[in-house]
């Protein structure tokens, strides 16, 4: 069997500490390790569209809301977990280059919507293509069936842990 940098630390710990059961650490150092290597691989395919991470998480929040790919701000910055100072500061840049435009609230005209322009939306559905090919790529010594017991494996890691249902972005 082949060895990580995993494998290497928990040697040093059974050395060190032989009492210690490791399978815990193997785990959660093998997450942060996958962490690291896939959120640098999804950043290198984002950049290549000309989006950094915060920019492609709020055009996705709004391709995902479906047609009309529209949301107030306060549902963007409480999906990504942001101030609104931040979400501002992000929605700025992006109508600057032409990717949403705001427009007045049909239900209230003193609140403002968010939107996707017609760029906006050819742009995330092109970046969406490359970051699903990205991560399928990512997990390609995976087979399908073992990439659906991952996953379930770790959606019952997360929901014993409690991670809050009703906003999926929230770390606890």
């Amino acid at each position: 069997m082949q060895t990580d940098h995993v494998d290497r630390i928990l040697q040093q710990w059974q050395h060190e500490r032989p009492e210690l059961d490791p399978l815990a650490m193997s785990i959660f150092g093998r997450l942060w390790r996958l962490n690291a290597i896939a959120s640098k691989a999804v950043e290198q395919v984002h950049l290549q569209f000309g989006l950094t991470q915060p920019e492609f998480d709020v055009l996705a929040t709004l391709r995902r809301s479906g047609e009309p790919y529209t949301l107030s701000p306060t549902a963007l910055y409480t999906s990504l977990m942001l101030s609104s100072g931040a979400m501002t500061n992000r929605l700025d840049k992006l109508e600057a280059r032409g990717l949403i435009y705001r427009e007045p609230s049909p239900e209230d005209r003193r609140s403002m919507l968010v939107a996707l322009s017609k760029a906006g939306l050819a742009l995330i559905n092109e970046t969406m293509t490359a970051h699903v090919a990205n991560e399928q790529r990512l997990l390609h010594s995976l087979d399908h069936t073992q990439q659906q017991e991952l996953a379930a494996l770790l959606r019952t890691l997360l929901l014993a842990i409690g991670h809050d249902q009703t906003n999926p972005m929230q770390p606890e």
